[in-house]
């Protein structure tokens, strides 16, 4: 089953929205440059809101580890999301899980995943040195393909209702994580599109059971847990 993360959270509303549609994880942003960004006293109000069974995701852009550590703490959040330049082998154990975007362009993933620490979780997404994330825009899926074969993935990049489902049966992914795709505008979720999405994920999760496992894929093991 393909697990969903909702990411860039900026209220107990939609965070509330997004466990009632059944996202495994929501992402909060504490990058201060980001349209969704949050502060500490935000994060600690949604996270004391949710279930305990949705994990809470803080997205960070070049925080230093300890910066990182500190948030988690203070917010009690479950993982951090590396979205910046960050060696992740510097941040094993600043968050009980560790996800590292791994941007595409030009056809080629813009990491040396080799090196990562095996429990680091990427995501794959659109490059954009600027924006870091949120754009809207696909990855080339047959990249993304590629890299599940090897290892778990979250992948990410201009998804929404009408394309998850192709993308988790060309990708086979872990995790999909959307933001922009959810959005009415940036920050502000909607409900509607949040149950769409989650619709088209579990209809692509049962045609991926009945088509089988793809020829050459690895199991997602302990690596595809955020």
């Amino acid at each position: 089953m393909t697990s969903v993360k909702f990411c860039g959270m900026t209220s107990v509303d939609d965070a509330l929205a997004a466990a009632a549609a059944g996202a495994s994880a929501i992402g909060l942003v504490f990058w201060p440059d980001s349209p969704r960004a949050v502060t500490a006293a935000a994060g600690r109000a949604i996270v004391a809101a949710l279930p305990p069974t949705v994990l809470v995701v803080g997205v960070f852009v070049n925080a230093t580890p300890d910066e990182v550590s500190s948030t988690v703490r203070t917010v009690g959040l479950h993982g951090a999301q590396l979205h910046g330049d960050e060696r992740p082998e510097r941040y094993v154990g600043a968050a009980p899980r560790l996800i590292k975007s791994a941007p595409v362009a030009e056809g080629r993933v813009l990491a040396d995943l080799e090196r990562w620490p095996a429990g680091v979780l990427p995501l794959v997404d659109a490059h954009d040195p600027v924006r870091r994330g949120g754009t809207g825009r696909q990855v080339d899926w047959h990249v993304a393909a590629d890299l599940a074969r090897h290892r778990p993935i979250v992948l990410a990049g201009g998804l929404e209702a009408d394309t998850v489902e192709t993308a988790i049966l060309t990708v086979r992914p872990a995790w999909v994580d959307v933001s922009s795709g959810i959005e009415t505008r940036p920050g502000r979720k909607a409900v509607e599109k949040m149950e769409a999405f989650m619709t088209a994920v579990r209809a692509a999760d049962r045609a991926a059971d009945e088509a089988g496992p793809r020829p050459g894929t690895r199991g997602t093991g302990e690596g595809g847990r955020v």
